[in-house]
């Protein structure tokens, strides 16, 4: 798929931002950003303060933001304010995963993008860092249901790093961890070697890799770059223990969240929204602050390992 700025005459369904293209043309880093906190995670009007903070943390670590999404059936590499607050504010905004992509675009839709499109979208416009809050993974009681996230086949074959802080704590951690060894996925504990827990600072299962500085995965990355694997580098990076949910608190909420959903059958693609939601009631926001810390926190380490690339 070819790939243009707004100011070239080439057709194709992925479009730059005037901003993107300049800071690719003048070697500036660009870190990527997903849409689907701002229109889906986070409540108006915080969404939009909260979009617009986490590209000036970007910015304020001297790179480029791209904020990914599709508007108007063009997947968007790059937003201005204007199209941020499309984002934020336009009512029946989509949720676009990886699948959902070419239909959005013949269509003409917009919507915002999910860690696996967001992830194929900025390794096909020459991106190489993306920054987001936790990954999709495998659901509990899978033997039953054989839900997984997209999330994991994506990163099985997009070679980009993503700064995270682990998967979502609703899901089964162990055996996310497990599908990402099977599937030649590369994870690093940032000063850990724990994998973190989302919302807490450690899940309690142990890495086999830990880096302790930006150019430590940026080392990485260059012998990865040498081998040409094809699958992800996640780095695995916890939110602090001081600004982590209360664990005891978490597993209590969790639980009665597990139990509600088993009891009215929420199943498929409703459970992750059913349970983040209930976690978010249940915690009286707290398990919302915690997760805006860890992608803050990762949005800064993405920018620093997207600064140590240039060097």
């Amino acid at each position: 798929m070819p790939i243009r700025g707004e100011a070239g005459s080439e057709p194709s369904g992925i479009v730059m931002s005037r901003e993107v293209v300049k800071a690719r043309t003048s070697g500036t880093p660009v870190v990527a950003l997903e849409s689907t906190i701002i229109s889906h995670g986070l409540p108006q009007p915080r969404n939009l303060e909260v979009a617009m903070e986490l590209e000036s943390l970007v910015r304020q670590g001297g790179a480029c933001p791209a904020t990914i999404a599709v508007l108007d059936g063009l997947a968007r590499v790059g937003l201005d304010e204007s199209e941020l607050r499309r984002v934020a504010t336009e009512p029946g905004f989509r949720k676009l995963g990886l699948r959902d992509l070419a239909p959005a675009l013949a269509s003409r839709a917009s919507g915002a993008t999910t860690v696996s499109a967001t992830s194929y979208l900025a390794e096909r416009a020459g991106l190489r860092v993306f920054a987001t809050g936790g990954l999709g993974g495998v659901h509990r009681g899978w033997v039953s249901s054989r839900d997984e996230s997209a999330d994991l086949e994506v990163l099985a074959g997009t070679p980009l790093t993503v700064v995270c802080a682990g998967v979502k704590s609703i899901l089964d951690v162990p055996a996310t961890l497990q599908r990402l060894e099977t599937l030649n996925v590369t994870v690093l504990g940032y000063r850990t070697w724990e994998f973190p827990g989302f919302y807490l600072h450690s899940s309690g299962e142990p890495l086999d890799w830990r880096v302790d500085d930006p150019a430590g995965v940026v080392a990485v990355m260059r012998r990865r770059d040498e081998l040409q694997t094809s699958s992800a580098l996640v780095v695995a990076n916890p939110v602090a223990v001081e600004r982590q949910l209360d664990p005891v608190l978490h597993d209590a909420v969790l639980a009665e969240a597990l139990s509600a959903a088993e009891r009215d059958n929420v199943r498929g693609q409703a459970l992750t929204p059913f349970l983040l939601d209930a976690m978010v009631r249940g915690t009286n926001g707290a398990s919302l602050e915690a997760n805006l810390e860890a992608v803050r926190s990762n949005v800064l380490l993405a920018t620093a390992v997207a600064g140590e690339m240039q060097v």
